[in-house]
């Protein structure tokens, strides 16, 4: 999307009321479900990083990483992989130093507790992870739903992946590029000293982020290389100290996704940036070296015996998500992707075949009015919060936050955030800050860093509409009529943009500063959060803020008519502009700049639905059906009288302004062209590159009137 395009969209998004929004239905959330025996990658539009996931029977059980947010490593619960639920946190709060509160002028930013291990043994479920300065842990529950028991385990151990072997040992595999397998105590009461092995040296681009497997009497070890650009590498052995051999199993695969926009100089290790910080940033990336491929995942087997696959996949500023993949058996390996196209994971695909039938639904309830007795799964808190500082009870149906003494935003106790969601969200709030004492400082945030902030501050006698942009370090005040307010995010998080406004009455809103910048950044290793903040810059602990409400929109969560069923359309190639056309014999070819053919509107295809996400696209012109005829480099893609099997594509939904990728489902591959030679289009092309411009991704016009 271009910046004149993206700044209207902004602009028409932030113009939408308040009264309209609160006064209709709840709107639908992201699923990834397509309610027609397809899904959609990514799993979540919303930040899940490091995922582990297990079977135990006909259940699926999923744990992430948290870092330093509380409570911490998420569990959600799916019957079929595709659509999942919240079941419960490994805990609530870590009670392990300073850091955690920050106090002291130590914060635990993107240190916390760093990729779970989530495993099922004799009937317990337990959960690995290594707590940054503080060691490995371990939390054990009969019932994933909570509550879990924290058991310090101490000894360095990060990233780790744990398996219960056949004749009652334990193993944790581990470290960075050189791969150690340690050996732990048959009742997890520690390492067993001596035991660590290397059994991959350095140099063999088997990476970090481990999944161990055993699988027909052989050792599995899938991680995540990131040099020079990102893939996943599988290791295998029939002993579980080696020797290993190792493939790739699957390489880049970013869905069309280029990196965002990029904080250099913040990062792990550093200060947190003050106010007046300088930030340095780095534009998105078009081609594989500015993008992150699918990393850092592992498998997981179906009742049936059936594969499937699941990794992260960096989307700009929602931050790290989770993919689903089909997996493909080859040679005794696991490659992501299907048959004749190993390696590559369709963005659309056919749901696991699980017996379970399950309805589309979303993860979380992202809205929250306040008037329960406890807070909604989706909120965590940055770093602990102070208990006695927050509550739902002393003013029904809202969230009393008491403000506590920082000098800025990320030093602030008790701020509330929940992820953003994309492509687009819009968050609303009401907020009473009839309550502030001087000093004092309320409102809602882009968590970032750099952040952005509006609220309401008292300066004195006086109440101020305050807006703060970090990356600028711009502030604007204006006066402020009542003390009851409203304030809205506008978020395009696959732009990396956001906006941010207010209103007096709820109803008609005016933004306020510019277009806020959302980076990416290397100090917390999260996405940008929404965030509900109190706080006093006076050194005191003032007043409170209530805020009434917190209302998520997301206009492009509704995918129903992404898919032109039934209509009559043309394609552009997004690479350059060119319309698709036919020439006598029926293959298809762009149009060459200023030829005959530029000018006409190409062929006119009707979208024909042939049911679980598949079509058959029909010539207008009475020339046919789009075919794949022959296969590898021969797969042309022509115009044939008769449909047949060979004229089904799946279509791939690119999300976003009608683009759309076509893969047939004869090769398993995309239909695409290369703009540079001329040559017709085939069906041969293993999947688009980071910024969509290879000659695959193709936009779709409705046709107002038939021929």
């Amino acid at each position: 999307m271009n910046r004149p395009r993206l700044r209207s969209l902004l602009f028409a998004l932030s113009a939408v009321t308040a009264a309209s929004l609160l006064s209709a239905a709840p709107s639908r959330s992201w699923t990834a479900d397509n309610g027609n025996g397809t899904y959609t990658n990514p799993l979540f539009y919303d930040e899940f990083s490091d995922p582990d996931m297990i079977r135990v029977g006909d259940d699926f059980y999923l744990a992430g990483t948290t870092m330093h947010s509380m409570p911490g490593v998420v569990i959600l619960h799916s019957k079929d992989l595709v659509n999942w639920e919240f079941l419960s946190y490994a805990f609530q709060r870590l009670e392990m130093g300073p850091e955690f509160n920050l106090e002291n002028g130590k914060e635990a930013y993107g240190q916390g507790i760093w990729a779970p291990c989530i495993r099922y043994h004799q009937g317990k479920f337990y959960v690995f992870s290594n707590i940054n300065g503080h060691g490995l842990q371990v939390f054990v529950a009969d019932n994933p739903a909570g509550p879990w028991e924290h058991r310090n385990f101490k000894g360095r151990i990060y990233d780790l992946s744990v398996l219960f072997d056949d004749d009652g040992r334990v193993y944790a595999v581990h470290g960075y590029d050189e791969v150690i397998v340690t050996e732990l105590k048959p009742d997890l009461s520690g390492i067993i000293e001596g035991s660590n092995r290397v059994v991959i040296p350095h140099g063999n681009a088997m990476g970090e982020g481990h999944h161990f497997y055993k699988i027909n009497g052989k050792y599995f070890i899938i991680s995540a290389n990131y040099a020079p650009t990102g893939r996943m590498q599988a290791a295998r052995a029939d002993h579980v100290h080696g020797p290993y051999e190792t493939v790739v199993i699957a390489g880049k695969e970013t869905l069309g996704t280029q990196r965002g926009w990029l904080v250099e100089n913040v990062g792990l290790g550093r200060p947190l940036p003050e106010p007046g910080a300088t930030f340095t940033l780095t534009g998105p990336g078009d081609n594989y070296l500015g993008a992150v491929p699918m990393h850092q995942g592992g498998i997981v087997d179906l009742p049936n015996g059936q594969w499937w696959g699941f990794s992260m996949l960096d989307f700009r500023s929602v931050g790290r998500t989770t993919a689903l993949s089909p997996v493909t058996w080859v040679d005794g390996w696991p490659y992501f992707g299907l048959p004749g196209n190993l390696g590559r994971s369709p963005h659309t695909w056919a749901k696991p075949d699980v017996a379970a039938k399950v309805e589309p639904h979303a993860p979380y309830q992202r809205s929250d009015d306040f008037s329960g007795s406890k807070l909604l799964p989706i909120w965590q808190w940055n770093h602990n919060p102070v208990a006695a500082k927050w509550s739902l009870t002393e003013k029904p149906g809202s969230l009393r936050l008491h403000t506590l003494p920082a000098s800025q935003l990320l030093w602030a106790k008790n701020t509330l955030t929940q992820r953003a969601i994309g492509p687009v969200s819009i968050v609303t709030t009401e907020l009473d800050a009839s309550g502030l004492q001087p000093g004092d400082y309320a409102g809602l945030a882009l968590f970032n860093m750099p952040f952005a902030t509006i609220g309401v501050a008292r300066t004195g006698a006086k109440l101020v509409l305050r807006y703060y942009d970090q990356l600028k370090n711009e502030t604007i005040e204006q006066p402020l009529a009542s003390p009851h307010v409203w304030l809205r995010a506008t978020g395009d998080y696959d732009e990396d943009a956001a906006r941010l406004g207010f209103s007096a009455d709820g109803k008609t809103f005016a933004d306020l500063g510019g277009e806020i910048r959302l980076p990416y950044q290397l100090k917390t290793f999260q996405g940008t959060r929404l965030g509900l903040f109190a706080f006093n810059t006076a050194g005191n602990e003032g007043g409170h803020a209530d805020f009434a409400d917190f209302r998520v929109d997301e206009p492009l969560a509704d995918r129903s008519k992404n898919v032109p069923f039934g209509k009559v359309v043309t394609f552009t190639n997004l690479a350059n502009g060119s319309v698709v056309w036919a020439n006598p014999h029926g293959m298809l070819h762009f149009t060459q700049k200023d030829s005959k053919e530029s000018k006409g509107a190409g062929v006119r295809f009707r979208v024909h639905d042939r049911g679980q996400g598949r079509v058959a696209l029909e010539a207008m012109d009475g020339s046919g059906f789009l075919t794949v005829v022959g296969a590898g480099l021969s797969a042309d893609v022509r115009l044939q009288k008769e449909e047949s099997a060979a004229s089904l594509f799946l279509w791939q939904d690119m999300l976003r302004n009608r683009q759309c990728m076509l893969l047939s489902l004869k090769t398993h591959r995309y239909v695409g062209i290369d703009p540079s030679t001329g040559e017709p289009y085939g069906a041969d092309w293993p999947g688009t590159t980071p910024n969509r411009k290879d000659g695959t991704v193709l936009t779709w016009t409705e046709v107002s009137k038939e021929p």
